[in-house]
């Protein structure tokens, strides 16, 4: 893990003391003293990788705890993982400090970065440190393991499959909303969903033995159902008065003039974290929102009634 000094603090004095303890003494990081890292094959087993970003003032709130801001980039990157149906092994981070980041806010960084790490099994095995005039902007390479052929790709949905999503929906974009002031939150339960997202890796093994394509909602449920549909070459036919969503969320619900849009608002906020997948059957811990059909496209119902859901969710151009 290397890079140049900052000015501020050593950087590989800073490396020792934040990083080497999230290494949880693998070998291939070799201390994090070289330029590279050391993965060993596993017999049987294919390594999934992907690698997500996150940017303050885009992706979390400039005013956000470094706690959680490593926590998120951690639970962001196995989310990517878990949709894939694999077991997480390790990670690369890289990751510019602005000036506002001293050792204080470098130090709770790495704390939730490590502790959502270490509570996955994952093992950090390098990467870079750099300095920045700013924002803060970090990323990880995650991998893990999966039996070979057994990754779950977006690819795969078949007519006749079911479309399911794991977890409430919505709960992320009206905590956002409620984390800038602008939605009332008395328990905090939407803030939190928002603030602290969580990995579905509780189900990447039902992903993995039952599922015949995955992704992670993080887009939003509609755009990202749309991966599906796009990669598998078929259409896909959602239900939103099947969308299943939590307490906090139906209250807002209910609060509403016009149930379609929010509807789709909900279906299309992003940052839920969850896992949608097409399977023959109905998997545990999922809820069927609708069918894999014949065709090309995204087709969306309300009341029985196809609505125009827009884009669906978040878009990155």
């Amino acid at each position: 893990m290397s890079g140049r000094p900052d000015g501020a603090l050593d950087e590989f004095g800073e490396i020792g003391r934040l990083f080497l303890p999230l290494t949880r003494g693998a070998p291939g990081a070799l201390g994090l003293l070289d330029d590279a890292a050391l993965v060993a094959s596993r017999s049987g087993h294919e390594l999934v990788i992907t690698k997500d970003a996150i940017v303050e003032g885009v992706h979390f709130l400039s005013s956000e705890d470094p706690a959680l801001v490593g926590r998120r980039l951690a639970q962001v990157n196995l989310s990517d993982l878990a949709a894939k149906g694999a077991e997480p092994f390790a990670v690369f981070l890289a990751i510019a400090w602005p000036p506002a980041y001293g050792a204080v806010e470098r130090k709770a960084f790495a704390r939730g970065l490590g502790e959502d790490l270490r509570e996955a099994g994952v093992s950090l095995l390098g990467g870079d440190t750099v300095g920045t005039p700013g924002p803060l902007t970090a990323s990880l390479t995650a991998m893990g393991w999966v039996p070979e052929g057994g990754m779950v790709r977006r690819a795969g949905a078949r007519p006749g499959d079911r479309l399911m999503v794991s977890g409430h929906i919505g709960d992320a974009w009206l905590g956002l909303a409620a984390a800038r002031g602008g939605l009332a939150d008395p328990d905090g339960s939407l803030t939190r969903r928002y603030r602290n997202p969580r990995a579905r890796l509780d189900l990447a093994a039902v992903v993995r033995a039952h599922a015949s394509a995955a992704a992670d909602v993080s887009d939003g449920l509609i755009a990202d159902a749309g991966h599906l549909a796009t990669a598998g070459g078929v259409g896909l036919r959602i239900d939103l008065d099947h969308l299943p969503i939590s307490s906090a969320a139906r209250a807002w619900l209910n609060a509403q003039p016009a149930e379609a849009a929010a509807r789709i608002a909900l279906a299309s906020g992003g940052d839920d974290y969850e896992i949608v997948a097409t399977a023959p059957v109905a998997l545990p811990g999922f809820t069927v929102i609708g069918e894999v059909v014949a065709g090309e496209g995204v087709s969306v119902f309300v009341g029985g009634a196809r609505v125009d859901p827009g884009s669906g969710g978040w878009s990155h151009q």
